[in-house]
C-alpha cells in the first residue's frame, strides 16, 4: 500500500465522495485506511449496572482504492510513483509535479 499515516487524501467513491481528510490509521493486510471524519458509523453500547447505555460514533475503515492522495506540493489529486534513491532508499513522488510526497525525505532547496 502506498498510503501512509498523516497523508492528506480525497474520497473518490462511496457515500462520502468529494470529502477530504487525513489518514489516521492504515490496515495493511486488509488494504483499508481510516480517514478522520469520513465514513462515520454509530455503535450502540448496552447499559450495565455501572453505567448507562450510550451511542458512540467512530470512523470505520474504508478500502484504500476509494481514496486518492493529495500532493502537498502542487495541491492536486495524484497517483504515487516509487523512486529509488542513490543510497538505496525508496521515495514516494507525485506523478504530476515529480516532487517528493514524503515530508521527512524531501530535499531542501
Amino acid at each position: 500500500m502506498k498510503l501512509k499515516v498523516n497523508d492528506q487524501v480525497a474520497i473518490i467513491s462511496g457515500k462520502d465522495k468529494g470529502k477530504k481528510g487525513k489518514i489516521m490509521r492504515t490496515l495493511g493486510k486488509s488494504g483499508k485506511v481510516v480517514v478522520e471524519k469520513v465514513n462515520m458509523r454509530t455503535k450502540h453500547i448496552k447499559k450495565t449496572k455501572e453505567k448507562s447505555g450510550e451511542r458512540i460514533t467512530f470512523e470505520a475503515p474504508m478500502d484504500a482504492s476509494n481514496v486518492i492522495i493529495i500532493c502537498p506540493n502542487c495541491e492536486k489529486r495524484t497517483r504515487i510513483a516509487i523512486k529509488k534513491l542513490e543510497n538505496g532508499k525508496k521515495q514516494r513522488t507525485c506523478k504530476k509535479c515529480k516532487e517528493s510526497v514524503d515530508k521527512s525525505v524531501q530535499t531542501k532547496k
